[in-house]
């Protein structure tokens, strides 16, 4: 009949780094379907998971195997034939637990199977001693007293003994072939079985290759994203330092413009004050042809002049004093406009270097 299904389960299947021979690497993306399976030709048991096509498990149990349980629901067992060891990680204790109780059930089996093997190879071989010493004997009781028709007309009871042991002997030598041929036909199943688990464990190293050279390049992507992200924290870094520079242009320039505002209002204010000064150039031009007037008639009025003599010089020293005023007003007004000029001019540069 073949190997057959006698327990399954499913699981998360892990095999132990083959370089470190300590950390995990997952044999399967998700939970697979791990059996146990029990080949009734060569009395052995296996365990045997398949992930889509691929074998990711293929252990053949023997009695010296040992399933561990390292947490609630994780376990492990060590194939030295697959030189790995391989983790079943289950969704629940439950599962852990009856995967164990069959593993040990199992290796119970196996061990069991294993005595009963040697039995059969200690008998095989001790009836195949005892043929080899029984054969020349009777061989040579053939060659003295003829052949067996004459020993069971000549020889008596005696003969008939030795004919029936012989036959016996005949007997066992045919079942020990028989059990030969077995042995050849399981070796030779043995082969098989083993040139299988070489293509398995070839096909095994190229995949670890492939996960090896897939690791590389996650690791170089990973690095190479590692550098962007400096990168960019840099640029990030950057951009702050100029933003909270533009917050401090902005700063100043609203400063600007409240200082530009005030010598504005300031610059009204003069250009109104301005606007007096040809009310004031009329007047004094009226004065000047009133005292030209007072001249001509002072010319006319002689007599009158030394009386009005006092008046005139006061009128002349106000005048005096008005016209100094003026121009010191003027010397104000043309600094002011000078000054508000300046500020334009730097108001345009700073606005041009932001």
């Amino acid at each position: 009949m073949g190997e057959q299904p006698i327990f399954t389960t499913r699981a998360h299947v892990f095999q132990i780094d083959p370089t470190t021979k300590k950390n995990w690497v997952p044999a399967s993306k998700q939970a697979v379907t791990v059996s146990y399976f029990y080949d009734s030709t060569r009395n052995s048991y296996r365990i045997i998971s398949v992930d889509g096509s691929k074998v990711i498990i293929n252990s053949t149990i023997t009695p010296n195997m040992t399933f561990t349980k390292t947490s609630q629901k994780f376990g492990q067992w060590a194939d030295s034939r697959a030189n790995t060891v391989f983790g079943l990680g289950f969704a629940s204790e439950q599962q852990l637990a009856k995967f164990a109780e069959k593993f040990q059930e199992v290796k119970e089996a196996a061990k069991l199977a294993r005595d009963k093997s040697q039995e059969k190879m200690e008998t095989s071989s001790n009836n195949s001693q005892e043929s080899g010493r029984e054969t020349p004997s009777s061989t040579q009781a053939s060659s003295i007293n003829g052949t067996d028709d004459e020993k069971i007309s000549h020889g008596g009871p005696e003969t008939a003994a030795l004919m029936s042991e012989n036959d016996k002997l005949k007997t066992t030598v045919e079942q020990s072939n028989t059990n030969a041929k077995k042995l050849e036909t399981e070796l030779q199943t043995l082969r098989d079985s083993n040139a299988r688990l070489v293509d398995a464990l070839t096909e095994s190293s190229a995949n670890v290759e492939i996960w090896k050279k897939q690791l590389n390049t996650c690791k170089e992507e990973s690095d190479t994203l590692r550098e962007k992200i400096v990168e960019l924290e840099s640029q990030c870094e950057k951009a702050n330092v100029e933003k909270e520079r533009n917050s401090k242009l902005t700063v100043r320039v609203q400063e600007l413009e409240t200082e530009l505002q005030d010598k504005e209002q300031e610059l009204e204010n003069l250009r109104k004050q301005a606007e007096i000064i040809p009310q004031l150039m009329a007047e004094c031009e009226s004065i000047t042809e009133k005292l030209q007037a007072a001249e001509v008639k002072n010319k006319d009025l002689e007599d009158r002049m030394e009386g009005l003599q006092a008046d005139i010089e006061d009128s002349q020293s106000k005048q005096g004093n008005m016209k100094g005023e003026l121009k010191k007003f003027m010397d104000v007004l043309d600094g002011k406009i000078d000054e508000l000029h300046e500020f334009r001019q730097g108001l345009s540069k700073l606005g041009v270097d932001n």
